[in-house]
């Protein structure tokens, strides 16, 4: 499932335009790009974090 990026409504995966708002919806090359960039940042935070705390042992986590 996908979410209209106009006004956020949820629809099934290869919808071209949204039935609510009537908004042209990404197609699905963009958002599998989209996917793997956020992939490629959630993989840099992580690593990031990972460092952080590999040079402040005794830092208290945030959570």
């Amino acid at each position: 499932m996908v979410f209209c990026i106009n006004c956020g409504q949820q629809h099934p995966d290869g919808t071209r335009f949204c039935r609510f708002c009537g908004n042209q919806q990404p197609g699905e090359q963009l958002l599998q790009r989209l996917r793997i960039e956020a992939q490629q940042i959630q993989s840099i935070r992580l690593q990031m974090q990972a460092q952080q705390n590999q040079n402040n042992p005794y830092q208290q986590r945030r959570w």
